[in-house]
């Protein structure tokens, strides 16, 4: 039997803890604009969305943005409270509990996070 390396067939991207770390930012930065096209741009091609403040599984680029149309009008910003990282060959996975401020009404929301992060057509 032949071993196939990864290393062969995908090219590595690695990434740093603090580059994950800095991809919430960019999610959350796109959370600041307002518009949930630029928020669902942020997810990959077959991403799945379980929402915070959602019983409902959003598992498309339409199902996406539809969440956000709602959740962006309480003017979310977001920060982690504490996290783990997890790295594999280009993918990662930060889990942890973050906060959201609702700039609309000044709330407090606490949650349980995943986000799960694929090297996909050349961008994290």
């Amino acid at each position: 039997q032949a071993i196939v390396n990864l290393d062969d067939i995908v090219p590595v991207q690695p990434i740093s803890d603090e580059e994950v770390q800095s991809l919430f930012e960019l999610w959350n930065d796109a959370l600041q604009t307002g518009s949930s096209k630029l928020v669902a741009k942020r997810y990959a091609k077959e991403a799945v969305l379980l929402p915070t403040v959602s019983d409902v599984p959003r598992t498309d680029f339409d199902s996406i943005k539809d969440y956000f149309d709602s959740f962006l009008l309480k003017k979310p910003s977001g920060k982690i409270i504490e996290g783990k990282i997890t790295k594999g060959v280009n993918w990662c996975q930060d889990v942890g509990i973050y906060e959201f401020t609702m700039g609309a009404t000044g709330d407090k929301v606490k949650a349980r996070y995943t986000f799960c992060y694929v090297y996909e057509d050349g961008e994290w």
